[in-house]
């Protein structure tokens, strides 16, 4: 016979309940809640952010009450609001829990409905050192003194603030347990800022009877509060911050001030008065007119930033208003101040380089789509617009979000949906540091579960349908910091286009004035000018134009990180209309956000790309990600090479052969210029590529002229030809600004007149220079064969014979030198090295160069320093003559490779860089100083580099300080975050590299 089964208890196990510790049912007897009458208190339970921890405090706390247990566990079974705020608050903070069962009558306070007002949490925190209100001279309405002083002040205050704040708490909870009503972010924050205003006062009161016990207080002190706390907006554990104020500011106020902190930092919280003028280096207490005369004078940026939030908290009150009423209006003329854009990005860049990268995706307050994203974008709308709006002088992040969208410099629904994702975040951050009163701004590991879990109970996340709390967290943290990530664009950018569009009729539109204002703190130097290719984008054909209208938000964003986005902006107007008909171009940059992001870089970073893209669109493609990675470092090299040599040998025609290698080198110009900018490529693999497409276009311009010249004569041409590469070709270590460094040679065939064989590559040599050098919009094709014998005095070609000969009788110093980075190049293979075969007992002699040879070089050396720096260049900042710079590391190898080539063959090497490592091996250098010229080297070559992608055009020079010199940095390199970081890592790696050329190349 089959049983039937058992009835299932009506009174819910301790499964059931979700509680989890092996000793819930033992501890649930313990309590007696395991009849029919509990079962209302054990769901109520359950609901507890961590029920367990609820029952284990539970537990305790029977005990602790001893016979006085009963009264609260009566309530507990009739009154659901004292349920709610109990349960809560000791299952989302073990700190509550204990401050509870050290006290445990304190359970009562919990039974008040409402929060106490200003006035009482006051009175409470004064009451507990018996203060009374201040008399004599110096008497004021916030200033009190204290009747209890020493040792026992900061137990008391300590335990009476604990309990206010734990009114707060039981009742910010108290919805996750019970239907009770949630405590709106806003109050919360007000609160504990008006319970820090008390606590201060109270602690100012016992400062005052510590320093002056038996006169009165012999200042007016003046409490100002910053941060957070100024704005009303204050967590639940944070620093306080402060300023102080004071008439006289002496030495007994200056007492005052620092005891009153010492009280408060014990008692209550730390006490910050860093943000007074200097900092901490700066006094502790000044005079107003102190405070006057500093914020005219020296103040930065970031200073009136913070007095967005200052606001009179404690002591002379008076004394405070004036305080605000004298520096308020200094703020809102502070976005006026030239220096005001970069001080406020480095302000931002500084405040995310302090978070670690595997913290980074965690943190609330400072990591990526952040509470501080958030607030220093509302901070700086304010600052731009607040100067002829003072509906925008508010304190509070939200209320400034509201009054931004109220007054149309944002949208609404903008606003509300980033004060939504800010008070998320904000109720993450007071959960985490309510658990144990510490503070906090960490998400957990999201390996850790049950951490999260916790959170998303406390935070009252409910399973959604699809999720359990626990993803439904993940979900929310997810999409909130997604939607400030694209904060920017939807506060600063989508309002500029609603002003010039009429994409959204409902949407406010921002004045011509505020429109060039808000463009202006973005980073405009020419903010009308930028307004009007705004208009100039969203004003095209109606289906374009409004692609343009829904893309621009997102590509001013990505515009304003750049070194210059006026250029940016202007640059990306001319791509569009020169792209005005390529359907595929507006829709790339719609699909494909690596693309846009990558573009808007580039054009923002550079005066050299912008014409190579606009004349080679297709490369902009190449801006997407491949399967393998970024499609801009797909191409090698010699698949490049080999493409312009036979796309060009299609043509019979010369100009067109070599058209045809100047499109494809354009298009190989503009991806190894925008990898590069991007942080793709590395200075080797840069030189590389542009002395490989180099070498191609001498290649398919040699074969075509040739070519041509076969086909006019009727005959094989007469003799062999090759091109020798020389200087930085030779060594493929070209960089943008280079020229082709090249030798002619060429050899009669078998029965060919000699005569008529050189007449005849003389004619190809200038041919090939003469087409090649064509005036173009391109960056140039200068064929440079000065390095010739006898120099430009010389013939342009010569045979193989006649090399010899000269070489063998006539070869100077620097002819030889120059010799070393001789490499065949383009032409006659077989011919360019039976050359270097000739060249090779010169430039490698027997037994190194004579002492004869050596002081000539450094001779010559010392005259080209002498010499040929330009007037007016920097020495120290000069990347090829200046110290430490290219023309000294390369100078000093060939030194070496003179002297010791022929017994090392690894010397044998056109390359400054492979050069330098065989040194290196060969012991001939120290691995140190290796190390010191090669790193000087390419930080060289990689700001040389650099000038040319930012400015457009060959140079040397690197700016001093300001928007040029920040500019060359961001492209250098993104370990550099300003320009003076950049020039100091120049500096001091030329110098040191300097060091060691002036001990090997001054034979020291």
């Amino acid at each position: 016979m089959v049983r039937p089964p058992a009835a299932r208890s009506v009174v819910p196990s301790a499964g059931r309940l979700g509680l989890v510790e092996s000793s819930a049912p033992a501890d649930l007897q313990t309590l007696g809640w395991v009849d029919t009458d509990s079962i209302e208190l054990l769901w109520s339970l359950s609901r507890a952010p961590d029920a367990d921890l609820a029952l284990k405090t539970l537990v305790k706390l029977q005990e602790n009450l001893g016979a006085d247990w009963s009264e609260l566990e009566s309530l507990l079974r009739t009154d659901k609001p004292l349920r709610g705020r109990l349960f809560g608050l000791i299952g989302a903070s073990i700190a509550f829990g204990d401050h509870i069962l050290l006290d445990p009558g304190c359970w009562k306070l919990l039974h008040n409905t409402s929060l106490p007002t200003p006035e009482a949490m006051r009175d409470a925190m004064l009451d507990a050192v018996g203060a009374t209100p201040e008399t004599g001279p110096n008497a004021s309405p916030g200033l009190y003194r204290a009747a209890v002083t020493g040792p026992t002040v900061v137990p008391v205050l300590r335990k009476r603030y604990r309990d206010q704040l734990m009114l707060l708490a039981a009742a910010d909870v108290a919805a996750v347990v019970e239907n009770e009503p949630v405590v709106p972010y806003a109050t919360v924050g007000r609160h504990l800022a008006d319970l820090a205003d008390a606590a201060l006062t109270a602690a100012l009161s016992v400062a005052v009877a510590t320093v002056c016990p038996d006169e009165p207080c012999p200042s007016r002190l003046a409490v100002i509060a910053m941060g957070k706390c100024g704005a009303r907006e204050l967590n639940y554990v944070s620093d306080v911050d402060v300023i102080f104020v004071a008439e006289p500011a002496d030495t007994p106020a200056s007492r005052i001030a620092s005891e009153m902190m010492r009280i408060g930092n014990a008692a209550f919280f730390e006490v910050d008065a860093a943000l007074r003028p200097e900092g901490k280096q700066g006094a502790l207490v000044r005079s107003l007119d102190s405070h006057i005369a500093y914020y005219k004078r020296w103040a930065k940026t970031w200073e009136f930033q913070a007095l967005l939030k200052a606001r009179p908290m404690a002591g002379d009150m008076a004394l405070g208003k004036q305080y605000q009423d004298a520096l308020l209006p200094m703020v809102w003329t502070a976005s006026e101040r030239e220096d005001f854009v970069p001080e406020t990005q480095a302000m931002r860049r500084r405040v995310e380089d302090n978070v670690p990268e595997d913290l980074r995706e965690r943190e609330l307050k400072l990591g990526r789509g952040s509470l501080r994203d958030v607030e220093f974008a509302v901070q700086l709308l304010q600052l731009v617009h607040g100067r002829t709006d003072e509906a925008l002088h508010v304190t509070s992040t939200v209320d400034a979000l509201t009054a931004l969208a109220t007054r149309g410099y944002i949208g609404r629904d903008d606003s509300a949906n980033l004060t939504a994702s800010y008070e998320f975040l904000r109720l993450l951050e007071h959960r985490l540091q309510l658990q144990k009163l510490k503070r906090t701004h960490t998400l957990p590991p999201p390996e850790d579960e049950e951490a999260l879990r916790w959170l998303a109970r406390a935070a009252h996340l409910r399973p959604d349908g699809r999720n359990d709390s626990l993803g439904v967290l993940n979900a929310e943290i997810k999409r909130n910091a997604h939607r400030i990530r694209r904060l920017h664009a939807k506060l600063f950018y989508r309002p500029l286009l609603d002003s010039i569009t009429k994409l959204d009729k409902e949407a406010l539109r921002l004045s011509p004035d505020a429109a060039i204002r808000q463009l202006a703190a973005l980073g405009y130097l020419a903010p009308e000018n930028a307004l009007g290719h705004l208009k100039a984008l969203a004003a095209g054909p109606e289906r374009k134009g409004r692609i343009q209208a829904l893309l621009l938000p997102t590509l001013l964003e990505y515009l304003g990180d750049t070194p210059d986005p006026d250029a940016g902006l202007l640059a990306y107007r001319r791509v569009s209309e020169a792209l005005n008909d390529q359907v595929w171009f507006l829709r790339e940059l719609r699909d494909e956000g690596a693309i846009a992001q990558r573009l808007m870089i580039v054009l923002g970073s550079s005066a050299y790309v912008p014409d190579l893209l606009m004349k080679a669109p297709e490369a902009i493609r190449l801006f997407a990600d491949g399967p393998n990675g970024p499609l801009l470092i797909g191409p090698n090299p010699a698949d490049v090479a080999r493409g312009i040599v036979s796309s060009s040998a299609r043509y019979d025609d010369p100009k067109r052969a070599i058209a045809a290698a100047r499109a494809l080198r354009r298009h190989e110009l503009a991806r190894i210029a925008s990898a590069d900018i991007l942080g793709m490529l590395d200075v080797r693999q840069v030189c590389r590529a542009l002395s490989s497409v180099w070498a191609a276009v001498l290649n398919s311009s040699l074969q075509s002229v040739i070519k041509a010249s076969e086909a006019e004569r009727g005959a094989p041409a007469p003799a062999t030809f090759a091109v020798i590469g020389m200087g930085r070709l030779g060594g493929w270590e070209l960089g943008y600004g280079s020229d082709a460094d090249v030798l002619f040679v060429c050899d009669p065939k078998e029965g060919e007149d000699e005569a008529q064989a050189v007449k005849w590559a003389n004619s190809i040599a200038e041919k090939v220079t003469k087409l090649l050098g064509a005036p173009s919009t391109d960056p140039p094709l200068q064929v440079d064969a000065g390095l010739r014998p006898e120099g430009r005095n010389g013939p342009l070609v010569r045979t193989l014979a006649a090399y010899d000969a000269y070489y063998k009788q006539w070869a100077q110093a620097w002819e030889v030198q120059a010799l070393l980075r001789a490499h065949q190049m383009a032409g006659d293979e077989e011919l360019g090295i039976r050359f270097l075969h000739v060249i090779d007992k010169i430039r490698y002699p027997e037994g190194g160069i004579s002492p004869t040879a050596v002081r000539e070089i450094r001779r010559m050396k010392a005259r080209v320093d002498a010499e040929r720096l330009p007037r007016g260049a920097d020495p120290a900042t000069h990347t090829k003559l200046g110290r430490g710079g290219l023309a000294d590391i390369e100078w000093t190898v060939q030194l070496i490779q003179l002297q010791h080539a022929r017994e090392v063959p690894s010397l044998h090497n056109t390359s400054t860089l492979e050069t330098l490592t065989a040194i290196e091996a060969a012991e001939l250098l120290s691995a140190a100083d290796v190390s010191l010229l090669r790193d000087a080297w390419l930080t060289a070559t990689k700001a040389r580099n650099a000038l040319v992608l930012v400015r457009g055009k060959p140079t040397d020079q690197i700016p001093g300080p300001g928007r040029l010199l920040t500019a060359v940095a961001h492209v250098a390199g993104a370990e550099y975050r300003d320009g003076g970081e950049f020039l100091d890592h120049y500096l001091r790696v030329t110098r040191r590299a300097k060091a060691v050329v002036e001990r090997v190349f001054g034979g020291e």
